[in-house]
């Protein structure tokens, strides 16, 4: 009973903890006034985390992303915009550093790609929906058919021998 408690304490401890250092990371930093710390949330909830590739980095607890969060951190408090924080960025990371990526040759898939298949699969649904239309509807013979209904009748007839 004793050794649960513990280890229901340790979880509860080790739970807790994570959440106090995803918390500590943010407001470790300070601000002049309110919108400059809402400036410095806006832009870091725009840029995508490197390690975990699906979080901004406001979100992400990975060392790389803490490490970014300073250095916006820094050059915010250096002076340099907004523009010129995401362009040194970009430049040392690529545009993957990005959520919304720039549309240009190399992300033309990325922005035009869902739209070209749905586009393909459109015609391709319309096009079959025209053949069908197109098709002549064919009777089956005499023949067919006196052997789809004895087909039925063997068929009936076996189930009522069954117990």
């Amino acid at each position: 009973m004793r050794l649960r408690l513990i280890t229901l304490l340790t979880v509860c401890l080790l739970l807790c903890s994570g959440t106090l250092q995803a918390s500590v990371t943010l407001e470790a930093f300070t601000f002049t006034n309110v919108d400059e710390e809402q400036r410095f949330k806006d832009l870091i909830e725009e840029l995508r985390c490197l390690v975990c590739q699906n979080q901004s980095l406001i979100d992400s607890d990975a060392e790389l992303a803490h490490d970014l969060r300073a250095e916006v951190y820094g050059m915010m408090q250096a002076g340099d915009s907004d523009a010129q924080i995401v362009d040194f960025l970009v430049a040392r990371y690529g545009d993957f550093v990005l959520y919304s990526p720039p549309v240009k040759p190399s992300t033309w898939l990325i922005w035009f790609g869902p739209f070209v298949l749905l586009l393909v699969a459109a015609l391709l649904l319309f096009r079959s929906l025209r053949r069908q239309q197109q098709a002549p509807q064919q009777d089956i013979s005499d023949a067919d058919r006196q052997r789809l209904e004895q087909i039925m009748t063997d068929s009936n007839a076996d189930e009522d021998h069954q117990p």
